[in-house]
């Protein structure tokens, strides 16, 4: 898979993905008596951390675009789902993003993060985003793993000017210069309903 926004969007040779802050263990006041808590004070601590499911007007804001395919999932599979979901939250991306993402994983790789196929494969494309080494993307290392492949895609999605009120399929073809251009589009409810399903959870 080749890509007009090797150099600009991406360096990505060099990208660096820097470890989580850990918080250290909080300090008590051991001298105090707790005050007990009434299962009224835990219903609305439960009802604080509730957070609704995006809705498919955010998820799907133009429509889709021709007929529609569906696979069913594995575990490994649901799993680079959850993870092009965590990219997505720690590149600050949205809802939006995340569909095109996991869309355009469907397409290339179905989901699977794939090695090098031999005979069968597109050049050097490899991962969840069939991304080329030689392209600039990255090492085979790196490019097979689901939260540098995802951040990578996102930073390409980032340049393109407008991707939001995009077609989905214009959007991902603009990052991912496919010579099938149009068949991101067929997995746009796929990607919303597992959007759907995961962003929360």
């Amino acid at each position: 898979m080749n890509t007009i926004l090797r150099r600009s969007a991406l360096g990505i040779a060099g990208l660096a993905f820097g470890a989580g802050v850990v918080a250290g263990p909080q300090a008590f006041d051991t001298t105090t008596t707790p005050t007990p808590t009434t299962s009224a004070d835990s219903a609305v601590s439960a009802g604080a951390v509730q957070v609704e499911k995006p809705d498919m007007d955010t998820l799907i804001p133009h429509g889709t675009q021709g007929s529609q395919s569906r696979i069913d999932l594995g575990d490994e599979q649901t799993g680079n789902v959850q993870a092009i979901i965590e990219a997505t939250k720690k590149a600050g991306m949205d809802e939006r993003a995340a569909v095109v993402a996991i869309a355009t994983s469907l397409q290339e790789s179905k989901l699977e993060n794939l090695g090098h196929l031999g005979d069968r494969n597109d050049h050097d494309s490899q991962g969840l985003f069939q991304q080329r080494p030689s392209s600039g993307w990255g090492t085979v290392e790196q490019i097979t793993d689901p939260e540098y492949s995802t951040t990578a895609f996102l930073e390409g999605l980032k340049q393109v000017e407008g991707w939001q009120d995009m077609p989905l399929t214009k959007a991902a073809q603009t990052v991912q210069v496919s010579a099938y251009p149009f068949h991101y589009a067929q997995w746009e409810t796929q990607a919303a309903d597992l959007v759907a399903e995961h962003w929360t959870s």
